[in-house]
């Protein structure tokens, strides 16, 4: 069926939304942004340019449904790791299984939003903040869970809050490296150093705080 065909304009206008954003998905993520047209889009997803325009102002509201769809998949995995257990080490242990199961998946890539912001080093770009609010969630998201490791380990001492805040941003760069090297390295082996890296930070967050001299 070729772009112009009037059967794929008839279609319901929200099959044909996702038909373009699934098809930007795999193509953004495969080959990057800015390499991409508009054209290249519309035909692999056999709509025409009006079709486009109808569900997204232009290219870049298409990049950031993009990245919103990547948000809120990757949400939904840490939910459902999260979900998966209720101990609070169980927790961040499964959240760190389910970045894995993503660098051990085919056709990996790396990871979509450090990938987007490479292409989008303005502060002020839409693209650029979209990104800054994902890191920021899942900093926050991470740094509650290993506060709550080193409340549920602390007994009668344990490491502040700002420990926490600290392993918290050691997890994520944890995570960022294994993201960038799952893609160039054996994925085995980056999953196996980043799972071990992840229990070190475990075991950083729930030492006890030393008893003053």
């Amino acid at each position: 069926m070729s772009p112009s065909d009037p059967s794929a304009e008839a279609r319901p206008t929200s099959a044909a939304r996702a038909r373009l954003l699934g098809t930007a998905t795999k193509i953004f993520y495969a080959e990057g942004i800015h390499s991409v047209g508009i054209d290249r889009i519309t035909a692999e997803a056999q709509v025409t340019r009006a079709t486009l325009y109808r569900h997204f102002a232009g290219k870049e509201d298409l990049v950031l449904a993009y990245l919103d769809q990547a948000d809120q998949g990757i949400r939904g995995q840490v939910a459902a790791a999260v979900g998966s257990t209720p101990s609070a080490a169980g927790q961040v242990r499964a959240v760190a299984r389910s970045i894995v199961e993503g660098i051990r998946s085919p056709g990996f890539r790396g990871c979509a939003f450090l990938n987007a912001v490479a292409e989008y080093p303005d502060p002020a770009h839409p693209v650029h903040r979209a990104v800054l609010a994902h890191r920021q969630w899942f900093l926050d998201t991470v740094t509650e869970l290993l506060t709550r490791v080193a409340d549920s380990g602390s007994g009668s001492g344990s490491n502040s809050d700002v420990t926490a805040d600290a392993a918290g941003r050691h997890l994520v760069m944890l995570r960022d490296g294994a993201m960038a090297a799952g893609c160039l390295f054996d994925p085995e082996l980056v999953s196996e150093t980043f799972l071990h890296g992840v229990e070190g930070v475990l075991r950083e967050v729930s030492a006890p705080v030393p008893e003053a001299s």
